[in-house]
């Protein structure tokens, strides 16, 4: 290849050689009327005052209660969730959660040891609960090509010698994902598997003091990004832009991902669960969105909002769309409180109107954590399908939904509410109007 070379003569002695290969950095407007969003510096400092020593002590201890109540030697965990929640960790974040290649050995009465990427391992390192870290040896294909049998044997070896060392005798481990080969080879060792996802979502069920601060952080992101909407929405912009400005808000405050695109503007709306697109929102038209916004710390904020575009006024099906969403939501959370059983709360829950069933949203609500977390709640209806029953506990957090739409309606409503549960009721943790601006 033909690269024309300039050097530029530096004080420190060294030259720099630039290649000259055609290309240049756009100028045009597009990138020229591009202006970066305020942080805003006290949503950083509330975040950065949150004591992650005290917040990894529990969420460690949560872990090895359930290890002790289960009677299991140790578990596994290579769910990067999971490890996140056991270790204070994050390293190559969504990228691992579809090439599994970190995973940590937790034992009840021993050693917490990371397995880590050699390049990276100095992310985690300085983590006070974490007693060793080791290179991982990774055997999904991508990484290891054809060695996939030779690494996962490989793997096997070193889990099973820290069974034996640290089990005492023990030999019942608790693990969450491993693929089937995987598995295989422990079981030769003699190690009895035991899935650890219940273990890990009843650990996560309820929250610390740190925690609870960390889930005020992110919501109070989550609400300068939804304010952030409310002022940018008018005719013209697309339904991507309007999402973009909570993705933009969040990383710019620490945060992390999205874990949906859901912002439906007019017949969009109806059915739900349809990702934002290039569709240019009109005047009047009804903009619902459900932010499913994992941030600062990765806590998750998820609530829901249902706005009209200015530009006309709202129409009275629009009002009654919100009005029964807005009931909806109201009165689910004036049930919650610590004691009450998801049975009890199913049949005392809002009563959908028979012409709203059809497209009623497929949960009344669920957990959250880090992400959508246990439990999910049916429906009075659903209950025998798929429901279960369990008990509301203090310092829980769940999330409300509520979507009214009649199948094959114009428009739909989709809101949402995040709460944290207490002995006297529910606290509402957004700060942000629940129906949003009307017009």
């Amino acid at each position: 290849m033909d690269v024309t070379m300039d050097r530029d003569a530096r004080p420190c002695g060294l030259t720099l050689q630039r290649p000259r290969d055609g290309r240049e950095y756009r100028e045009d407007q597009a990138v020229k009327g591009h202006q970066m969003a305020p942080v805003d510096r006290s949503l950083i400092e509330r975040y950065e005052s949150i004591d992650r020593r005290s917040l990894r002590a529990y969420r460690l201890e949560r872990i090895r209660a359930q290890l002790r109540s289960h009677d299991y030697g140790g578990i596994l965990l290579a769910d990067p969730l999971n490890i996140r929640y056991a270790t204070d960790t994050n390293n190559l974040g969504l990228w691992v959660m579809h090439s599994p290649s970190r995973y940590v050995y937790i034992a009840t009465d021993g050693p917490v040891i990371l397995f880590d990427f050699v390049s990276s391992r100095h992310n985690s390192e300085g983590i006070e609960t974490i007693d060793e870290i080791r290179p991982a040896i990774p055997w999904l294909y991508f990484l290891a090509g054809p060695r996939v049998e030779e690494k996962a044997t490989l793997w096997a070896r070193e889990i099973a010698d820290l069974v034996a060392t640290y089990g005492a005798g023990n030999r019942r481990l608790a693990l969450d994902r491993c693929d089937p080969w995987g598995a295989e080879r422990l079981k030769a060792h003699g190690i009895e598997l035991f899935d650890a996802q219940p273990l890990t979502e009843q650990a996560r069920l309820i929250k610390s003091p740190e925690e609870i601060a960390q889930h005020e952080v992110s919501m109070a992101v989550c609400d300068l990004g939804i304010s952030r909407m409310a002022e940018s929405l008018r005719p013209g912009v697309t339904e991507n832009q309007l999402w973009s400005i909570l993705h933009e808000t969040n990383v710019a405050h620490g945060g992390e991902w999205a874990e949906s695109r859901l912002l439906n503007s007019g017949p969009r709306t109806n059915p739900w669960f349809q990702d934002a697109s290039n569709r240019v929102i009109k005047a009047g038209d009804m903009v619902c969105f459900d932010t499913d916004m994992v941030g600062p710390g990765g806590y998750l904020s998820d609530i829901s909002r249902s706005f009209v575009c200015p530009g006309r006024a709202m129409s009275a099906s629009q009002g009654n769309l919100l009005g029964y969403a807005e009931d909806q939501i109201m009165h689910n959370v004036g049930l919650l409180r610590a004691g009450l059983s998801f049975r009890e709360f199913a049949e005392q829950c809002w009563p959908v109107p028979e012409r709203y069933v059809h497209n009623r949203y497929m949960m009344m609500l669920h957990g959250v954590g880090l992400v959508d977390e246990y439990p999910s709640v049916a429906y009075a209806v659903d209950f025998d399908a798929w429901g279960y029953d369990g008990t509301f506990q203090e310092n829980m957090v769940v999330s409300v939904e509520s979507y009214i739409g009649e199948q094959g309606g114009k428009e739909g409503v989709k809101l949402e509410e995040q709460v944290l549960i207490t002995a006297n009721g529910s606290i509402v943790l957004s700060q942000s109007p629940l129906l949003g601006r009307r017009n």
